[in-house]
This record gives C-alpha cells, structure tokens and sequence, in this order.
C-alpha cells in the first residue's frame, strides 16, 4: 500500500479541521512466484516481463477496494499494474461517515494517482521503479468509481490526455458537471451493467454510451444487479473478469485477437450479451 498526500489540496474533517488530501493506494503487479498465490506483501516484480501497463480503479460508494479484491487479483495476474486509491471522504471508514458530495473532487484524485504512480515508475530506486509503461494508462471504477473514471477519460473540465482506455462498470455520469466531450482519439470504451441494477440503473450507462463514438462495447449482465457482479456473484464475476482482461489486452496491449475474444466471452446465454461496435 502507498500513502500518496495531494499537499495542494485540503479535505474538511467532522470536527471542522483540515488535512493534506490523502490517498492510501493499494498496489498490485505481475509478480514471481506460484500463480495460485495472490496479495503477496513486497513479492518480487516481474521485471523481465515488464513495463507493464497501468490500471487505476475507483471504487464505489460507502465501500473499499477489499470489497473487489477478486477483479483486482485478475488484472495484476493478467500482466497489469493495478492501483486502486481508497477515496479520502466516500470509503467506508471516512470519519463521520461517507460523504457523496465528495465525488466531484474524486476525478482530481485519480489524475493525482496516475502521476504518483508513474513518477514512481520512473524512480531510479524503489518497488514500482521502471514497472509501468507510461503510454499505455486506463481507468476504470465500480459505481461512484465508475463516475469518477468516466469523468476522467471523456469530461472536458476533468479529462485526462494521458488514458488510452476507460472500464465503467455501472457507472453514471457526476451530476452537474456539464456531460461529456468525444474529441477525436477519445478512449475506447467498455461499459458494463446489470440489467437489475436499481441504483445505477440501465438508463444512466445507456445515456453516455450512446454518446461515445467507436470503439465502444457494452456488456450487459441478465438480471445482475449494482455491486454483486463485480465482488463475488457468479459465473458474473468471471464473465466481467474475462471481458475486461480481453478489452484492456486488446487496447493496452495490442494483443492480436483480444477482440474478438472479448466479443465471444461476453455472449453468455441466459447471463451476459454484448454489444460491440468496434
């Protein structure tokens, strides 16, 4: 886990004080090592295979990113740094009690992460140092994680030109923040959602879907609802699992036929459908 403090930005605490915006981030990589051992504290990296491409998540709301520990799992042993920062005022455990409003400083957070991250990267000493491929960034979160990272990939006050892809896994748009810009070369984009999602329903991933231009694929989950299939419901946690290993190889990674594989993972009948338009 890293301690990463936004100095230039402060949060307000219950008890009316102020802090240094502080982000504890846990870190995952491809690392040596039996493959069915996972979360192993300071392993090894696996340098020779290295650098690796950078995933940042953002979690959800009134929750952390133990809750997806499983997804983060499989992205770090699909070859992936993976750093998923814990929200100063929205997790769990924020001192009096998690506080939404907080959302629209969360893109701020994300871009701050991504910049720790590869500066670490380019340290001369260090655990991260020389593991991350600087051209080859995505985003992606779970809910108000979702928002967050949608904001950064494609929101002309928040965009990062940095990410090359972006997951939202049944995000929405940050309520009053303007929409959405598609300039050319935007991210290519992967949305998922449960059709039963009542807190992020359809209609929110639908609205900034059909705004995105190509590349664009929307896995829909039959009967999910908002957070089961991205922490422990199955055989959905593993459709999502395969999907987005598949997008990020294909994007991040050029892999020859990630795409098509993304495509036929996704058509689960009776569980999952796909709608791709590359």
């Amino acid at each position: 886990m890293l301690r990463l403090v936004d100095v230039s930005r402060t949060i307000e605490l219950p008890d009316g004080t102020s802090e240094p915006r502080t982000l504890l981030t846990y870190v995952r990589y491809p690392a040596l090592g039996a493959p069915d051992r996972t979360d192993v504290l300071n392993a090894p990296a696996a340098r020779a295979d290295g650098p690796f491409p950078l995933v940042i998540f953002g979690h959800g709301f009134a929750v952390t990113p133990a809750l997806y520990a499983r997804l983060l799992q499989s992205w770090a042993r699909a070859g992936f740094v993976v750093a998923a920062p814990v929200f100063p005022l929205e997790n769990a455990n924020a001192r009096g009690g998690p506080d939404e409003s907080d959302l629209i400083n969360q893109p701020a957070d994300m871009r701050f992460v991504i910049s720790r991250m590869l500066a670490a990267s380019r340290a001369g000493s260090g655990p991260l140092a020389g593991l991350i491929d600087p051209t080859r960034i995505a985003v992606t979160g779970q809910s108000d994680g979702g928002d967050t990272a949608l904001a950064v990939a494609y929101n002309l006050s928040f965009r990062d030109p940095r990410v090359g892809a972006a997951v939202i896994l049944s995000g929405a748009e940050i309520p009053g923040i303007g929409g959405f810009t598609f300039p050319p070369g935007s991210p290519p984009l992967l949305a998922t959602q449960g059709t039963a999602d009542t807190i992020n329903p359809p209609s929110f991933t639908n609205a900034f879907f059909d705004a995105a231009p190509r590349p664009k694929y929307l896995l829909s989950l039959i009967g999910a609802e908002h957070l089961p299939p991205y922490s422990d419901q199955q055989p959905q946690l593993t459709i999502v699992e395969r999907v987005t290993i598949a997008f990020l190889d294909g994007y991040l990674k050029a892999r020859p036929g990630a795409l098509q594989r993304l495509g036929s993972l996704g058509r689960v009948p009776g569980t999952a459908s796909i709608l791709a338009e590359p």
